[in-house]
């Protein structure tokens, strides 16, 4: 595209501990910040679509690679921001996140929703839907972590899901013990 880098005064990106590389605060951030702009090719939700199943079909399997960077920019349009000047990229998925998407004047900012401390990771919750939610385990940390990369809406359902499926693998193991026993006897 030939955009020089975005740059930020508040980040510098290195590896995380979350997953492969992460953006971090280089210095305080108080709420309410843009704190850094997610910039990339403008494209519509047909070629975004494209790109994604393109990209995963590729990549299937892979734990580093295959990574989509498409960002929703409006009912029209999205921003694939998978170009080497976008830093904003590499900001991690959190159940607990500091920051959050906004779309101010056509353009996608990541604002602060509380202080940031110098050295901290930067993260948005990703707001994925229930749809593969399996495919998307999270690796965030936090305290109230559910488990997958998912919207925050979907919490309860998910966890309805996670019981259901921990209930039905209790019940396949019981009859299998059955089954062990009497054919013992």
């Amino acid at each position: 595209m030939g955009r020089e880098p975005i740059t930020s005064k508040y980040i510098e990106v290195r590896e995380s501990e979350i997953h492969g590389t992460g953006v971090f605060a280089r210095i305080k951030v108080s709420k309410g910040k843009k704190v850094i702009e997610y910039v990339g090719e403008k494209i519509t939700k047909k070629e975004s679509e494209r790109r994604s199943v393109a990209l995963i079909e590729k990549n299937l399997g892979s734990q580093t690679e295959g990574a989509v960077y498409i960002f929703e920019l409006n009912k029209r349009y999205d921003i694939d921001g998978n170009i080497s000047g976008n830093p904003a990229r590499f900001i991690n998925h959190s159940c607990e996140p500091n920051c959050e998407p906004n779309v101010i004047k056509n353009r996608i900012w990541l604002i602060s929703t509380r202080k940031i401390k110098e050295g901290e990771e930067l993260s948005f919750n990703y707001g994925f839907d229930l749809d593969g939610y399996e495919d998307h385990e999270c690796k965030c940390g936090a305290k109230k972590c559910v488990g997958y990369i998912t919207s925050e809406d979907n919490w309860a359902k998910l966890k309805k899901l996670i019981a259901k499926k921990k209930n039905k693998k209790k019940k396949a193991e019981k009859g299998k013990k059955k089954s062990k026993k009497k054919a013992k006897e």
